[in-house]
């Protein structure tokens, strides 16, 4: 399964014509692709009206629903963003460590653009699609 970030949500919906925009183009309808509540709650937030939030609500609403936190899934994510911290590497927002470590825990694969996975990537054996252009 693959987990689509609020970075590309955000293009996709923008019609920003971005690598992980078009991929994400390209395995609809052809790969299961799952939206987890705090990705939701992210590309929600930034709708400017009632009508757009309504479509885009209804489009993530029609993907698989993941929730992505719990106890032990918070306390995994302390424990890898420490690791990454003891190599030097900082993570700049909490949720992208949440997420990151989600898509570790239940194999899923990620779709991002978002430099802040790539540490989880390199360190920590997140799955991630490699799109053209990254």
């Amino acid at each position: 399964m693959i987990l689509v970030d609020s970075s590309v949500w955000i293009d996709f919906f923008r019609g920003a014509r971005t690598p992980q925009a078009e991929k994400l183009d390209v395995l609809l309808g052809t790969t299961r692709i799952a939206v987890g509540d705090l990705i939701l709650a992210e590309v929600l937030q930034g709708v400017r009206d009632e009508r757009e939030f309504q479509q885009v609500r209804k489009t993530l609403d029609s993907f698989e629903q993941v929730d992505l936190v719990g106890r032990e899934i918070a306390v995994q994510a302390a424990k890898n963003f420490r690791k990454l911290r003891d190599l030097g590497l900082t993570v700049r927002k909490t949720i992208d460590t949440l997420i990151a470590t989600r898509c570790i825990e239940s194999n899923y694969t990620l779709l991002h653009s978002d430099r802040d996975f790539d540490a989880f990537e390199v360190h920590l054996g997140l799955q991630v699609v490699v799109s053209s252009g990254t």
